[in-house]
């Protein structure tokens, strides 16, 4: 097992901060209890080793899907927590669930967490909430969004015009992501039609019915839709679709679409800079050894519940955007993806566009 799963009851708000839970029934928190002992030597020619004791509680959104499993921003971090497991990491993580991504505000201001995997937006809130007391030292998920149909007739943004697009996230960060591709390809809102479904499984099941249909659909939805059904594909890869429309619409910026950041507390990191550092290139190491082998992160997907099939997770696992980008290119690609949503609705972000300090260059 990867750790062990607790409960706590609760209610989940669809309509609160984290406008990409429309995607998906519910959603919840597991807490990681992350226990660091950094050894020190204390000479030369005498290895004496001092633990002194840092205690890192780290946060990742997580959705409940009947029939799938759960979801959360981050799946890069699955290696991390087997090898945690196995005691082959720094520290010793231990794992909790907690009802709706709502609770991470309490939890950082009150200091009991430390480190959170969130949507991009819900970072901004947080920082926005809490006075500029968090920041974002990763970005852990790039674009999960695909254009899906069985219509021989839709091959880009372009043959859009005139058809109606099911998808989920009325009035959040999926309409906005569309809109905006939509609009740098020259459609007008009279061009298209919008058809909002309560969830995404809905919009699948609407797409086994009738192929001829186009809906927008996120990962791990997207592979299980084909799987079932051969007639569908997925013609159109909207993170490629927006970093053109990046390129179109702000001057040559081709940046990548961001789904899910790392945020910190401010105050945590200024007193354990290192043991930030230290989980940012497990993280990092993590990311890239579930993309290196898509199958045994697959095992450890269905091991802790996340997907219920391996089939399903090892096809999906390339196209869920994992990655940990930090620095500049983190910046870049995170300031960018936040104006396109305070442009569509400031309130997706907080009321307004977070300052630099919000971005944290390890």
């Amino acid at each position: 097992m990867i750790g062990t799963f607790q409960w706590i009851e609760g209610i989940c708000a669809p309509s609160a901060i984290c406008g990409y839970c429309k995607f998906m029934v519910g959603r919840n928190i597991i807490i990681i209890r992350l226990q660091i002992f950094k050894k020190f030597a204390a000479s030369w020619w005498r290895k004496e080793q001092i633990s002194s004791f840092v205690n890192i509680v780290i946060a990742l959104v997580v959705r409940k899907r009947g029939g799938m499993g759960l979801s959360f921003m981050g799946r890069g971090i699955l290696f991390l927590m087997e090898k945690a497991e196995n005691r082959k990491t720094a520290g010793e993580y231990e794992f909790r669930m907690a009802a709706g991504a709502e609770e991470l505000l309490p939890l950082m201001v009150k200091g009991e967490l430390d480190i959170a995997l969130v949507p991009a937006n819900v970072a901004a809130i947080l920082y926005e909430k809490t006075k500029g007391g968090v920041a974002v030292v990763d970005i852990n998920t790039l674009s999960v969004l695909y254009l899906v149909t069985g219509s021989e007739q839709v091959r880009s943004v372009g043959d859009l015009k005139g058809r109606t697009i099911y998808l989920t996230g009325k009035g959040t960060t999926p309409e906005a992501v569309l809109r905006f591709i939509l609009h740098a390809n020259g459609l007008g809102e009279e061009d298209y039609h919008l058809e909002f479904q309560s969830e995404a499984a809905q919009t699948a099941a609407l797409l086994a019915e009738n192929p001829q249909a186009v809906g927008l659909l996120p990962q791990p939805f997207v592979t299980a839709a084909l799987l079932q059904n051969e007639t569908l594909e997925a013609v159109l890869d909207m993170g490629k679709e927006w970093t053109a429309a990046q390129e179109l619409m702000r001057e040559g910026t081709g940046n990548p679409m961001v789904t899910g950041v790392t945020v910190v507390r401010k105050a945590f990191l200024e007193e354990h800079p290192e043991a930030v550092e230290e989980f940012v290139r497990e993280h990092q190491a993590s990311a890239e050894a579930i993309l290196e082998d898509p199958a045994a992160g697959a095992a450890l997907a269905v091991e802790a519940g996340i997907l219920a099939k391996e089939a399903v997770a090892e096809k999906a696992i390339p196209e869920c955007g994992i990655t940990c980008m930090t620095g500049q290119e983190m910046q870049d690609a995170l300031s960018a993806y936040l104006e396109v949503l305070a442009e569509f609705d400031p309130q997706l972000i907080g009321g307004k566009l977070p300052a630099d300090d919000f971005y944290f260059h390890l």
